[in-house]
């Protein structure tokens, strides 16, 4: 093919591509079959036109509405680039549990979605849609995603303990944010000084506590000792209009009885200063479940929080608020990527640390994985071997020592689903070695793993009893 031929087959294509956009949905996945999409590909590469990207775009757009599998979509698009999966019914699903179960009998409740753990605009209209009103945000980029798609429908709370002023000025005076989190004397002498004195600021001191049962510690960033916060809390009493106390256990954390020790913290905190505060904030941390790391079920975690919370007395309007993140969007969302090449147990990915998989770099997580064979004439063994990932960049570093485990006879051109991409994964992409872009489609399937399966009564009951006060 001559380029003026490259040329007429794209604007041909293009067009063919507009018609059958234009057919009943059924005829639209039959066409895109197997030969139209490696022309697709072929000058996907080769002519980066954003027309034709919008088109494909379209494409994949008419796809995620059908009811799809992601076998299915990977036999029928043979996809180069690496492909997001999200599970709407699966957001939904974890949306209703944390609403739910993240209630009380006396004190009112709040849950903010922690926005940096998948700030897509298609995962926030799906938790919006199942009941998510208040958003945790950290950034004026984060503000301004959910002020463009929600308005005053949604609220926010700026939850960053360090914020710049010009942060600060933003989200009071521009996006009417009157929430803030601070750590510290200087932090609040800024919001303050930010704000010229403003008499309507929520005031959340955030407290170090230990994160010793967390596979993520962020107690060393933020946060004050609670040794040295009680002269601070006070002072906040004096200024704001009501007064928080906030903590993070770490990011997936193993071990309920984590969040009963912080909320002692707070307690005694709370007692030492005698001052009465108006919204307790247990933060986030909620887990979810990967292969190596297997916590208890989330009604235990909720069972020890309001058990704990049970023994502080608390004001009857004082408000409780969580933050989930990754517990709420982590087993939404898949990726899979393709098998570029192989070396014994190493398989270079069309994805890696420096794209989707930071986590499985430098923190190691390890994910389920499951493959998933396009060609006809061989079947993936039922043998499984620990293997490692490459990712596609020039940099070593760009190495998931895994095990991740997957058939013996995995090749070239085999592709890969990784679960729990849900969260993070997204937020922490990059262009480096121009290896970022990706396509995104929703999709009916269980996810790989669940931590939303079933509830029994039993459960249940022991929800409602560690949430009244006996």
């Amino acid at each position: 093919m001559d380029k003026k031929q490259d040329k007429k087959s794209f604007e041909a294509l293009k067009a063919n591509i507009k018609k059958d956009l234009a057919k009943n949905k059924e005829s639209l996945q039959k066409d895109l079959k197997e030969e139209q999409n490696k022309k697709i590909h072929y000058l996907f590469e080769n002519y980066p036109d954003k027309n034709l990207k919008k088109v494909i775009d379209k494409c994949n757009e008419s796809l995620s509405k059908e009811s799809l599998t992601i076998k299915e979509f990977v036999q029928d698009n043979l996809p180069m680039l690496p492909v997001y999966a999200t599970r709407p019914h699966s957001l939904r699903d974890s949306a209703e549990f944390f609403l739910k179960n993240f209630s009380h009998n006396k004190h009112k409740t709040r849950v903010l979605y922690s926005v940096k753990s998948n700030p897509e605009k298609s995962v926030l209209n799906h938790l919006f849609n199942a009941g998510i009103k208040n958003f945790d945000v950290a950034s004026i980029a984060e503000i301004e995603v959910i002020n463009n798609l929600f308005g005053d429908k949604a609220k926010m709370f700026f939850m960053h303990p360090i914020k710049s002023r010009e942060s600060i000025y933003q989200a009071y005076f521009q996006y009417g944010i009157r929430d803030f989190v601070l750590d510290c004397h200087d932090e609040l002498q800024k919001i303050i000084e930010v704000t010229n004195n403003a008499k309507d600021l929520n005031l959340h001191l955030r407290l170090a506590i230990p994160n010793n049962h967390s596979a993520i510690d962020l107690s060393r960033k933020f946060g004050i000792f609670p040794e040295k916060a009680t002269g601070l809390l006070r002072k906040i009493a004096t200024i704001a209009n009501n007064v928080g106390i906030c903590f993070h256990v770490g990011s997936q954390c193993m071990d309920p009885v984590q969040y009963r020790g912080a909320i002692e913290i707070a307690k005694q905190l709370i007692k030492k200063s005698k001052v009465k505060i108006n919204i307790l904030d247990i933060g986030g941390g909620f887990p979810s479940s990967y292969p190596a790391m297997s916590p208890q079920s989330l009604d235990n975690y909720f069972n020890e929080i309001f058990l704990a919370i049970n023994q502080m007395n608390l004001p009857d309007d004082c408000e409780l608020w969580c933050e989930p993140g990754r517990a709420l969007v982590a087993e939404s969302g898949s990726l899979i990527v393709r098998v570029e090449s192989r070396k014994d147990q190493m398989l270079y990915l069309n994805d890696g640390t420096y794209g989707g998989l930071f986590d499985a770099g430098t923190p190691s997580f390890i994910y389920h994985t499951k493959a998933i064979r396009t060609k006809s004439n061989s079947k993936l063994a039922t043998k499984m071997l620990d293997f490692g990932f490459y990712g596609p960049t020039c940099d070593s570093l760009d190495f998931m020592k895994g095990p991740f485990y997957l058939p013996e006879n995995i090749a070239e051109g085999d592709y890969i689903e990784i679960g729990q991409m849900g969260a993070y994964s997204r937020s922490i992409r990059t262009d480096f070695n121009g290896f970022n872009k990706n396509i995104q489609i929703e999709v009916n399937d269980i996810p790989l793993v669940s931590m939303y399966k079933a509830i029994t009564e039993n459960n249940q009951l022991a929800l409602y009893l560690s949430r009244s006060k006996l």
